[in-house]
Parts: structure tokens; C-alpha cells; sequence
């Protein structure tokens, strides 16, 4: 059924713990079918983390294999250079009657080599197709360019972004404003709203991709964008509750 399929296009965990790992895990555990374009692979090496791109033949094909397929909803991940983020926006105008959620990676916990002021530029361009975007704190600074100290901080931010084009917009806080909360800032044009939980000592890695990937579920099954972000950030808590060394991925309801 139409209402089951979701693509992640998204990049490779070497790890397991987020990335497309955390995506198809999330689709499953919503017993929907996960479809996946990958953008780039990982690995451990002597120079730290790397992050490897897909050939861009290689992923231009991936989308072509997929364009019929009848997606209720899209979720977009890490999108390691301008090639693939042009592709992948070509494919999106081609999809912009369902649900698209944009976790936009800009910043990797890790370091490795992007044009990112080319890459941001790229990004914005999404925005007038996506339904919900949900950046983390230093992207969120590259994208607005400018420090993000405080709530106000964050409200102003998420209005900034839904006047480049952005319908909803899900600025995750962290814990940088209050250690002892995970506030992210909700905002869709018209009424800021907070959502909060407390900060688990407990491995959060792919706690991103699984709240982008949980909230394109959500919207699958119906949620507004309202529901669909609270339901999201419930289900990241209880995935961070239940991880292990490697990332939350394993939790199923």
C-alpha cells in the first residue's frame, strides 16, 4: 500500500548507530517499509572519521531505480557534497505532494572535508518543498549565520528559516541551553511551540536521524506537524533510554 512505502536518502553509520541504520530501524519499528538511496559511505581510519561519497553516477542511478515507486513521505539525510544535494532536490520537486522531512548535516560530530558554504547555499533551496525541517544548533548557526545563545535565540531562528521557504521548522537545542533538558523550538509560520525532555546519560548517536525519520512516519500515518514532532521526540527518548555503545537503533516499541 502507498501509505507503507518511505525513502530515506541518507548515508551510511560504519557503526550502525544512525544514519540510514537509524532510518530504516525507525520505519520498521512503525511497520512501514523503509526504502533507502544511500549518499555516502563511512569508514574508521588512521585520519579520524571519514565520510565517502557516493559516486554521483551511482547515486543519480539509485534515484532513477526509485522514481516510480509511490512514496507516502521522504526523509533526507546527511548529503555529503553540491552533486548530491542537486540530484536529490531534482528528485524532490518530482515528489513535492508528500510529507519531506530535511535533517540537514552540515556539521558532523566528526570532521570531515565539505564545501559548506556551497552545501548551505544548496540547502535552502530545499526549503520551499520541504514540510518539516529539523536542524541541530551549529547548523542551524551556519544556515542564519549567527550565534545561537538563547531561546529567543532559537524562536528567532526558526522564524528566520520558515522566511527562506521552510513550512515547519524543528530547531533541536540539545542541551546547550539547559543540561538538564533536551529543548528543541517548534515553529510553523504561526505559533512557537517547546518540547522538552530530560538529557539521558546514554549514548545519543543517531538521535537526529531517528527524530527526522520518526517524524516523516508520523506524518505518514496522519499526525499534523504538531503531533508528529511530539510523537518523535517521545520516541527518541525511549530510543536513547534503551541504547548501547553504538547508538539508539535497536529500540522497538
Amino acid at each position: 500500500m502507498r501509505d507503507e512505502l518511505i525513502l530515506a536518502i541518507s548515508g551510511n553509520d560504519i557503526f550502525s548507530g544512525g544514519g540510514l541504520h537509524a532510518d530504516l530501524a525507525t520505519f520498521t519499528t512503525n511497520k512501514q517499509h523503509g526504502f533507502l538511496a544511500l549518499t555516502c559511505l563511512t569508514a574508521m581510519t588512521e585520519n579520524g572519521f571519514e565520510v565517502i561519497p557516493v559516486d554521483t553516477n551511482v547515486f543519480k542511478q539509485q534515484l532513477d531505480s526509485l522514481k516510480d515507486v509511490p512514496f507516502s513521505a521522504i526523509k533526507i539525510g546527511l548529503l555529503p557534497n553540491v552533486e548530491i544535494a542537486e540530484l536529490t532536490l531534482d528528485f524532490v520537486k518530482n515528489h513535492s505532494d508528500i510529507p519531506i522531512v530535511l535533517d540537514p548535516v552540515l556539521v558532523c560530530k566528526e570532521t570531515h572535508d565539505v564545501e559548506v558554504s556551497q552545501l548551505r547555499d544548496e540547502l535552502v533551496k530545499f526549503f520551499p518543498y520541504i514540510t518539516v525541517i529539523t536542524p541541530n544548533l551549529p547548523e542551524v548557526e551556519l544556515l542564519i549565520d549567527r550565534k545561537v545563545k538563547t531561546l529567543d535565540d532559537m524562536k528567532h531562528a526558526a522564524s528566520y528559516l520558515n522566511e527562506l521557504g521552510a513550512k515547519t521548522v524543528v530547531v533541536k537545542g540539545g542541551n546547550r541551553l539547559d543540561g538538564n533538558k533536551a529543548i528543541d523550538v517548534f515553529y510553523d509560520g504561526t505559533d512557537y511551540k517547546l518540547f522538552e525532555e530530560a538529557v539521558l546519560d546514554k549514548n545519543n548517536t543517531g538521535a537526529g536521524c531517528t527524530f527526522a525519520s520518526s517524524i516523516a512516519s508520523e506524518l505518514v500515518k496522519g499526525c499534523s506537524e504538531t503531533e508528529a514532532v511530539a510523537n518523535a521526540k517521545a520516541f527518541v527518548y525511549e530510543s536513547i533510554k534503551q541504547s548501547n555503545e553504538f547508538g539508539v537503533v535497536q529500540y522497538a516499541k
